[in-house]
């Protein structure tokens, strides 16, 4: 079995100089105060800095607001969740034993955030150049497939755009039950369209997520009675 040096070395493609970083990277909350949450802070900076450049040169004809589009999907939980599991990142990770007994090893916010503590780490160990150069390797390949920007609208955008160029009032988002541990809650919200007798739900990590999960499903709806053309 690789050591976690040895991993990150295969994976990413970088060896530490400092193996207490990627130590701190690899440390989940639930194991003690020495964790991954400063540089998880630290990390998210420097990603969205590198995500920028990328996006930069590789639409050179894009505006801001579809530039922002792309970095938002990339940087996404989402996808930073999926890039974690491809790497294996979760079998890396260091969890109490509460965290052990309930998979958080698979949970995508858990392998999100360590993704981001990864990144904070090289970057304090060899620069932003290194970082830079880890999150392009990372990413390239995610860069290559997005869609087009205006199909990377979120589904609260879509719906309230939708809703307005057809003269109706805008949904109405309720959140209906916050639910987990004070570090971790879990939200259920719902989205109505009164109008159109409309009114879904969707739960997520934040409220925000949930709302967007409700908002998507209320777009599916849409869809299905042929009320979104």
């Amino acid at each position: 079995m690789l050591t976690s040096g040895e991993w990150c070395e295969a994976r990413l493609g970088y060896r530490f100089g400092d193996p207490a970083l990627l130590d701190a990277a690899l440390t989940h909350r639930s194991v003690g105060r020495a964790n991954y949450e400063r540089l998880e802070f630290l990390g998210d900076s420097v990603l969205n800095f590198a995500v920028a450049v990328l996006v930069y040169h590789a639409y050179p004809e894009a505006d801001e607001g579809d530039l922002s589009r792309y970095r938002a999907s990339l940087v996404s939980g989402q996808s930073l969740a999926e890039a974690a599991s491809a790497l294996g990142l979760g079998e890396q990770l260091r969890l109490g034993s509460g965290e052990l007994k309930t998979g958080g090893f698979r949970r995508s916010s858990i392998l999100a955030d360590a993704l981001e503590a990864l990144f904070g780490a090289v970057y304090l160990d060899g620069g932003f150049d290194a970082a830079s150069s880890v999150i392009e390797r990372l990413f390239a390949g995610r860069l290559a497939q997005l869609p087009e920007a205006r199909d990377l609208k979120d589904p609260k955008t879509r719906l309230q755009e939708l809703l307005q160029g057809r003269g109706r009032r805008l949904p109405a988002y309720t959140v209906e039950d916050v639910s987990g541990e004070p570090h971790e809650h879990w939200f259920v919200a719902s989205c109505e369209v009164e109008e159109l007798g409309l009114r879904e739900r969707g739960e997520g990590t934040s409220r925000r997520r949930a709302e967007q999960a409700a908002a998507d499903r209320v777009l599916g709806q849409l869809s299905e009675r042929g009320l979104d053309r």
